[in-house]
């Protein structure tokens, strides 16, 4: 019985096996932060909500701080409208409340726009991932139709 089907390539199917598990590597990171954006943007509209509450109430009115670490202290407000925004690199600025919810608020469209980036990338690197699963899958049966010819006659 004659066969047409080209040997398989065990350097390939390890390069194959290679790309599968960085491509998995990868996808771990990007779905790390992916979690973090999430977790960020949680964050933000919590703030917001608070934001609102407290820009609502009288003055010094007493609320909980947490202070991490699963501790919290009741601390009365003495300016709820005027918020202190961390911007990034340790920098800090004043703000009234109605500009801290709109600054927070485009950092919550920002961060949605970066998910919906990263996301996009583990779409398209499973999808690699996907089409690179499908070849060696392909090659071990090939391999093995293959196999029982090797080795005889």
């Amino acid at each position: 019985m004659v066969n047409n089907v080209e040997p398989v390539d065990p350097r390939e199917m390890q390069a194959l096996q290679r790309y599968l598990q960085e491509f998995g590597q990868q996808v771990e990171i990007y779905s790390q932060q992916l979690q973090l954006i999430d977790e960020g943007r949680m964050e933000a509209t919590a703030a917001i909500e608070t934001l609102k509450s407290v820009g609502a109430s009288a003055e010094e009115e007493v609320v909980l701080l947490q202070l991490g670490g699963g501790a919290s202290v009741r601390a009365k407000i003495i300016e709820p409208h005027k918020v202190l925004l961390n911007i990034g690199s340790d920098v800090v600025v004043e703000r009234s409340n109605p500009e801290a919810i709109g600054y927070l608020q485009d950092r919550i469209t920002e961060m949605e726009a970066s998910g919906k980036k990263v996301a996009e990338t583990i779409d398209r690197i499973r999808t690699q991932m996907n089409e690179i699963a499908r070849r060696i899958e392909a090659g071990y049966q090939q391999a093995q139709s293959a196999g029982p010819q090797f080795g005889q006659g």
